[in-house]
């Protein structure tokens, strides 16, 4: 069938459908389960009213519990079985992640990148929306530091490739180590530790254009009233944006360091790009694909620790936009 044909019966289905659930559901309530007649009517309108919302929500709630709520429970009960999904073993996988050296060092890494991306990306798109705010060329300043978000993580990770590229003909940084006389080239990224730096630096290149985005409107948000009368106190310019901007910009900045946290945790196409996981510089998603088509059981068992971690600060994040919102 013709991609296009389909694409519209796709949506004649599912339009109509949705129609045709919430006029049923309606006229099921309204006429034989709550009929507003007789001497109940005004009892039988009352409930109809409170069973209502759940009609509305009911399509979203199926759809969350078959897609997120039972791949999480099943996914749980997959990683106590062993690889072969066969033997049920309890907490073994979780017990071998326990005692697997590699898996402390990945999830050592994941709490660098947790640490410093978040920070390094908010920080840099704080200073740029701060920098661009007044300047007349400030907008093409601006779409120049956001591109980056267009292009692919695979893509950046590629274009970083040849920045840290083991040869002074193509790595800028063996140019500029040859230019300043160094000897020979280097391998940044099969320097222990340091590596991975070098492929945080990719994300927060990525996720600067982000920030500053927020930031700036944020920025934009704040009344010029305080800002003058910081001015007429004699604050210089530091501190008018350490003491008065900061401090009104801090739930903003708050909700952007969050959301880089959460995308830190599931980020994998980096690493996996740049050095595969090797030189020590896996962290938990592609230590989870190292075991993905060889031990289910730990890969699942890996995928479920992740969630683990991702969720707290998921939930806090939400708590954040409710409290921004009163």
């Amino acid at each position: 069938m013709n991609p296009l044909v389909q694409g519209l019966i796709t949506i004649v289905i599912g339009v109509g459908g949705c129609v045709g659930y919430f006029y049923l559901s309606n006229l099921v309530v309204d006429h034989l389960i709550f009929p507003a007649k007789g001497k109940n009517a005004g009892r039988n309108i009352n409930r109809a009213n409170k069973v209502r919302p759940w009609l509305f929500l009911f399509p979203a709630i199926f759809a969350l519990g078959l897609y997120l709520v039972y791949p999480v429970v099943g996914s749980f009960w997959r990683s106590l079985f062993n690889r072969a999904g066969t033997d049920f073993i309890g907490l073994g996988n979780y017990m071998a992640l326990a005692a697997s050296d590699e898996f402390r060092t990945a999830v050592l890494n994941n709490f660098l990148w947790v640490l410093f991306v978040p920070a390094g990306a908010t920080a840099f798109g704080l200073l740029a929306a701060q920098l661009t705010d007044k300047m007349r060329w400030g907008n093409v300043a601006k779409s120049l530091i956001f591109m980056p978000m267009a292009i692919s993580f695979v893509g950046a990770s590629l274009i970083w490739k040849f920045v840290y590229a083991n040869n002074a003909d193509i790595g800028l940084i063996n140019a500029v180590r040859e230019a300043l006389g160094a000897s020979g080239p280097i391998d940044v990224l099969q320097i222990p530790f340091w590596n991975n730096f070098f492929l945080m630096v990719i994300l927060i290149w990525i996720q600067t254009g982000f920030a500053m985005v927020i930031l700036s409107a944020a920025l934009r948000g704040i009344p010029e009233e305080t800002v003058e009368a910081a001015v007429i106190d004699g604050a210089n310019p530091f501190q008018i944006f350490f003491k008065i901007k900061v401090p009104q910009m801090m739930g903003t900045i708050v909700v952007v360091w969050t959301t880089i946290t959460i995308l830190v945790l599931k980020v994998f196409d980096i690493v996996y790009t740049m050095t595969g996981g090797n030189f020590g510089t896996q962290i938990l998603p592609s230590y989870m694909m190292a075991y993905m088509f060889r031990d289910d059981g730990r890969a699942t068992a890996v995928a479920f620790v992740i969630m683990l971690i991702v969720l707290p600060v998921m939930i806090w994040n939400i708590r954040q936009a409710r409290r921004e919102l009163r």
